[in-house]
């Protein structure tokens, strides 16, 4: 007899974007000329940077010969990437990075619900409230979760509310985590913690013995200087925390698919024996057994975005985006919505107006502005009642939407 795991069974039926996209598609067939604005998932619509586009064309042309074809790479990625990354991303906000500290991936996604692997069911989870629901789904698949509560919440996770009242900024906890999942600039509100504000987690972190796993895919968008791009800019943070970071915004690799995570060797965990057990080679054991590594060509483009061409073209993709946002954000509150966001992220989370639920929300929006975004309560109870509005669309679609916002009833 087949036996299945049973943490897959108390998942709910579908996940939150296939839900989305399942009914914008009904819209769609019921109303087959109405042109719909996407601002839901967190896809881009910038093509991939030219320099980028070069490297794939020169990494294709190796692979087409024998001389140079590349076939299985190290399952923790290339070095000629790790060590752009490294010399990069890290130094010049003061922090040391080492390449083997480095693991090259194909998501943030993957990574931040793979990393799971490496730590025992045991551990007590925390996570903010609203949440990006990969942290939850992989936890309950994972048999840490417990149940699923009436009030849509699990009985083993500890939750951080994140609203409009305490300034989208989580309490600590009252009873004590071991693993703490931040997303900063955050997913789904858009919002920021400051460099004192991080620093309350990496102090609580280093004083109860916790790990906190840093999802900072958006740091590009940052452009306050009291906002901190990585985890790491704390002092004491390479101690209890891990990192994870992505090309997919700030690029256009949604569809190449390529991203990295960071593991300290200096951060520990504890054995069932007691014994202190470090975290960056357990990783490094999980990729060898259960992945093949990202692509050589894709590694090859997205170390083209480290030439002074691909810095050049990144940075003028995410002032793209930030526009966007701009517009988006400052439209919808000309309008009399209540925004958040948008400022230091790709996301604007709007309240949703007149009492509406999220998901009514969502259906008056797609039906009176032909407007398609993302459920608040889809990301947890404490987003009931927002909305999640991306500025991945394109600058036209964007001006459009905000005009067509005026006529939302």
């Amino acid at each position: 007899m087949i036996k299945v795991n049973d943490n897959f069974c108390q998942l709910p039926a579908t996940y939150l974007f296939t839900e989305v996209a399942r009914r914008v598609n009904k819209y769609k067939e019921e109303h087959p000329d109405a042109e719909i604005i996407k601002m839901g998932i967190g896809d881009v619509t910038r093509p991939i940077c030219p320099a980028a586009v070069e490297a794939l064309h020169k990494a294709v042309d190796e692979m087409a010969d024998a001389s140079t074809f590349h076939g299985y790479g190290p399952e923790q990625g290339y070095s000629f990437l790790a060590e752009k990354i490294a010399q990069f991303d890290y130094p010049s906000r003061g922090i040391q990075i080492d390449v083997d500290e480095i693991f090259i991936s194909d998501g943030a996604k993957s990574d931040t619900g793979n990393i799971g692997d490496i730590l025992s069911v045991a551990n007590k989870v925390a996570v903010t409230d609203p949440v990006y629901p990969v942290y939850v789904d992989t936890n309950v698949m994972a048999g840490r979760a417990g149940v699923l509560d009436a009030s849509g919440k699990w009985s083993n996770l500890i939750y951080l509310p994140c609203t409009a009242e305490n300034g989208f900024v989580p309490a600590l906890p009252e009873s004590v985590p071991d693993v703490i999942y931040l997303c900063y600039p955050n997913n789904p509100t858009g919002t920021t913690l400051t460099r004192d504000q991080l620093k309350v987690w990496v102090d609580y972190a280093l004083k109860n013995g916790s790990l906190i796993l840093f999802d900072s895919a958006y740091e590009a968008f940052i452009t306050d200087a009291d906002v901190p791009h990585s985890i790491y800019e704390i002092e004491g943070a390479r101690e209890c925390a891990i990192e994870f970071r992505s090309f997919s915004k700030t690029a256009g690799f949604t569809g190449l698919r390529c991203a990295y995570t960071v593991i300290p060797k200096e951060l520990t965990g504890t054995s069932s024996e007691g014994k202190r057990v470090k975290l960056n080679p357990l990783w490094l054991r999980r990729q060898c057994t259960k992945f093949n590594g990202a692509s050589y060509i894709v590694q090859r483009a997205a170390e083209a975005l480290y030439s002074d061409e691909g810095q050049k073209q990144v940075k003028e993709t995410i002032a793209y985006y930030l526009r966007n946002a701009k517009a988006l954000r400052e439209g919808a509150a000309n309008v009399g919505f209540s925004v958040f966001g948008g400022v230091n992220s790709p996301y604007v989370w709007v309240h949703t107006p007149n009492g509406l639920s999220s998901w009514q929300f969502f259906d008056a929006l797609l039906d009176s502005c032909h407007i398609n975004g993302t459920p608040g309560s889809g990301f947890g109870k404490s987003g009931e009642g927002y909305f999640r509005l991306t500025a991945f669309n394109t600058y036209e679609n964007t001006l459009e939407a905000v005009h067509r916002l005026k006529n939302f009833k």
